[in-house]
């Protein structure tokens, strides 16, 4: 393992590489949680939510799908329509907080990068 690579996968709190693992899993993922952290009683449906990202919809859908899936997000019908929404889990959310306040710092974001390219493979 070289330096830059070693770098890169050490040296990140613990909680938030986890959290990057197995929920910022695509770019498309981190944009949602980005959406929502910013927009925490956002209730919306994936529609609306791919336009606001400025993301496709069928490729938005089902992330959004997926975040619900794994915790992050909520799913309800009204009516006809399916909206998503932010969990109301408190420890979801402090990590969603905390890693948008980390991705402000270039070098987190260098890394974070870098776990999901890889993780992608």
């Amino acid at each position: 393992m070289n330096d830059v690579t070693r770098r890169l996968m050490t040296d990140m709190d613990p909680d938030l590489l986890t959290f990057l693992h197995s929920k910022v899993t695509s770019f498309v993922k981190w944009d949602l949680i980005r959406f929502f952290h910013e927009n925490p009683h956002t209730a919306d449906t994936a529609e609306n939510i791919a336009r606001y990202a400025g993301r496709n919809v069928e490729m938005t859908e089902a992330e959004l799908v997926e975040l619900t899936e794994l915790g992050v997000l909520v799913k309800n019908q009204l009516g006809s329509m399916v909206v998503y929404s932010l969990s109301n889990d408190p420890g979801i959310r402090d990590l969603i907080r905390r890693f948008a306040e980390a991705s402000d710092d270039r070098e987190f974001r260098r890394k974070a990068i870098y776990h999901i390219i890889r993780g992608m493979r």
